[in-house]
């Protein structure tokens, strides 16, 4: 006979999401951050 149930991943585990939450901050730029350092290194420079 077999007892079928949920498997539960967070037996004796800590939940990690967030633990750092408010530690660090991402700049409203930071998709854009280096974009022309990256684009001479993409196209080289002109000179």
């Amino acid at each position: 006979m077999v007892k079928v149930i949920p498997f539960d991943t967070t037996i004796g585990h800590p939940q990690r999401l967030g633990f750092m939450a408010g530690e660090i901050s991402v700049p409203e730029d930071f998709d854009r951050m280096g974009s022309s350092e990256i684009a001479t290194l993409f196209n080289g420079s002109v000179s």
